[in-house]
């Protein structure tokens, strides 16, 4: 692990906090977890399989908007700029920004999961041996600080990719949104990766793959309370669900109980009807105005988009506004 990786949390209070997140959710009414608890190492390994599967067009779509114009977005921005990604997983896309960044004084990757994360930098260093790769283990939903590169930053940049913005409900996402830029401070920005409100003939089979690989990866939420929190979740007894709401503008996902069951946390019975269901995800999907609101409601002016020929996806350069 290299020597600079921080830990901003200690593994007693992640668990602590995961113990305490997964009562509160199954004591309400919905049951609903967050999915920021999907990503230990086997989610963050079975997320990676996703990204690569034929229905899931989010990843192949980001990333050919970033090969067509990834030259563009980094003249937007500018020479030595400190490039933050909050749950950068594997750091997969990151490259096709950072090769035509004009002196870029530090990459900062986040991720909940510190060993999955920095066990994926190996070949982002082989690639840029010259820039300081600064991970941080930390929960951005969380107040977080940054660390400080060796070269001065002319300014900051969030780089959140993948559509993880749609994880969250509305309120949620101006609150993030709001954090970012309180992050990137003045003359910052965001680069900011969403998926765009399209038939629902292509958004359910993206969240319910042929191969069962969404359904393992949502399950396996279930097997990762059992193992670090001694639940005993029957995982045979739960089914995967991806529902389009139309009426909220996304998908949802859901463990549905098969049979009417007891589940036991830390002392405490937990029952569930037969068809009962754990929301264990949103993915928010956007309309161009509803993101423009959502820019000029939480501190930034949209700058500049970049779309795919189908208006499937979209990057969003947003610049922090005083």
């Amino acid at each position: 692990m290299p020597a600079n990786a921080q830990r901003l949390n200690s593994p007693a209070d992640e668990r602590e906090v995961f113990l305490q997140d997964m009562l509160t959710a199954l004591s309400g009414r919905p049951k609903q977890t967050s999915p920021k608890y999907f990503y230990d190492e086997v989610g963050s390994r079975l997320f990676d399989r996703i990204c690569e599967l034929p229905e899931y067009y989010p990843t192949r779509t980001e990333r050919r908007i970033l090969e067509q114009h990834g030259a563009e977005m980094a003249r937007a921005l500018g020479p030595r700029v400190m490039l933050v990604e909050p749950g950068s997983g594997s750091s997969t896309k990151v490259p096709l920004i950072l090769k035509h960044l004009r002196e870029p004084a530090a990459y900062v990757p986040m991720e909940i999961c510190l060993e999955h994360m920095v066990a994926n930098l190996g070949p982002l260093e082989a690639a840029f041996p010259q820039l300081e790769i600064l991970p941080v283990a930390a929960d951005f939903t969380r107040p977080f600080s940054l660390p400080t590169p060796r070269l001065r930053a002319r300014r900051r940049v969030v780089f959140f990719p993948g559509s993880t913005l749609g994880n969250f409900t509305p309120d949620e996402a101006r609150q993030l949104l709001r954090t970012l830029r309180r992050v990137v401070g003045h003359g910052g920005a965001v680069l900011l990766g969403v998926d765009l409100q399209k038939p629902s003939e292509v958004l359910i089979p993206a969240y319910d793959d042929a191969q069962g690989v969404t359904a393992a990866f949502n399950l396996n939420l279930l097997e990762r309370a059992n193992r670090e929190l001694g639940a005993d979740f029957n995982i045979g007894n739960f089914s995967h669900r991806a529902v389009w709401n139309a009426d909220a503008g996304r998908i949802e996902m859901h463990l549905v109980s098969r049979c009417p069951q007891a589940v036991h946390l830390a002392g405490e019975t937990f029952h569930f009807a037969t068809d009962e269901a754990i929301i264990t995800e949103y993915s928010h999907k956007y309309t161009q105005p509803a993101l423009q609101s959502l820019a000029a409601e939480t501190g930034f002016a949209l700058h500049r988009t970049w779309e795919d020929e189908k208006g499937w996806f979209s990057l969003q350069y947003w610049v922090a506004v005083d």
